[in-house]
């Protein structure tokens, strides 16, 4: 907005463009609205408006959105309305304060959903394009990267996978229940555990296995020391990977179908050391990787099985049939 002033004695020429502007102080919060001609006539309201000393002289004006100086006429005028100013006088530095906003085109609210989208788009686009080339790679995504993508704006994966919002909404639906079908497994898998040690201090048909387990214990300690200049699995398992391990009671369940191959293929004994279990554990988890893998790839043929038969009975558009065999009419001799 601007707002032209000028006295009826004055000649046309002589009519002044002011300029509505915002000025504070240096670590204020406390503005004012100023109409200044150009910035020298900014400059000197600036001392009358915000009590500054004159043996302070000059002040710096700079923009309160990034401490922009701001000491050129063109560059002034060609500022929106309303733009804010902080005051430097004297040896004053500009310093950022959450007050400002910056100036009417700009928002801070802007500039961090746009650090937020920069920093989550590259991930859910590479595992969208992964699901892109492939839709059975559902089975081999993490629980991490289903996630991902069920946080995904529909509109936004839509565009990625070139199907429509309604096409992407079930595909999200179903990346939810693949989710949950995990976390039901695990749930299952923790009541089965609590169930085997109740019956553990019951003193049931387990107890024998427990002595089994404390008599292995001595020989565990003699392999663990025997191993330990063998390779560290940390250089093929990452460190996610390794955690999950540790931490998880299902680890099988939340890790990707390529560190269920890593693992699997590890040797026992190096695993062993370096997740600091004994040996009997570690080849169990093992064996719960191997056995999900191979769930998660017999899951795989059968979908690739199913897609086949389905493009078979369907053919593309413009694809014509093969001609049908005529009935021979039984009166022919």
């Amino acid at each position: 907005m601007e707002v032209t002033s000028g006295t009826s004695a004055s000649e046309p020429g002589e009519n002044r463009t002011l300029r509505l502007c915002l000025l504070r102080r240096n670590h204020s919060r406390e503005q004012h609205g100023v109409a200044a001609s150009c910035l020298e006539d900014l400059r000197s309201k600036a001392f009358d408006i915000l009590a500054i000393d004159k043996s302070l002289a000059p002040v710096t004006l700079v923009l309160a959105e990034d401490g922009t100086i701001v000491d050129d006429d063109d560059y002034f005028m060609c500022l929106p309305p309303n733009t804010k100013f902080v005051a430097l006088a004297g040896n004053e530095k500009w310093a950022y304060s959450n007050s400002d906003g910056g100036t009417a085109w700009v928002s801070q609210e802007s500039f961090s959903v746009d650090e937020a989208d920069s920093g989550a788009g590259p991930e859910w686009k590479n595992v969208a394009r992964q699901l892109k080339e492939d839709l059975s790679s559902i089975i081999l995504l993490s629980e991490e990267d289903l996630q991902v993508l069920i946080d995904v704006p529909c509109s936004d994966l839509a565009q990625e996978l070139g199907q429509s919002c309604v096409t992407v909404q079930g595909l999200q639906n179903t990346l939810l229940q693949v989710l949950d079908q995990r976390e039901e497994a695990r749930q299952s898998k923790q009541l089965l555990e609590l169930y085997l040690q109740a019956l553990e201090k019951e003193g049931s048909i387990l107890s024998k296995q427990q002595e089994s387990t404390a008599g292995f214990g001595d020989e565990g300690d003699v392999v663990d020391t025997g191993v330990s200049g063998e390779r560290d699995p940390g250089t093929i398992l990452s460190s996610q990977a390794l955690t999950v391990l540790k931490e998880k009671p299902a680890p099988e369940l939340s890790l990707s179908s390529q560190d269920l191959e890593l693992v699997t293929k590890e040797d026992p004994k190096a695993l062993a050391v370096a997740l600091n279990w004994d040996v009997t554990k570690t080849e169990t988890v093992q064996q719960a990787c191997n056995q999900e893998l191979s769930l998660r790839l017999q899951q795989i043929q059968s979908l690739r099985s199913l897609r086949n038969v389905s493009a078979r009975r369907n053919p593309l558009p413009g694809e014509l049939p093969g001609p049908k065999r005529a009935r021979r009419d039984p009166t022919e001799p």
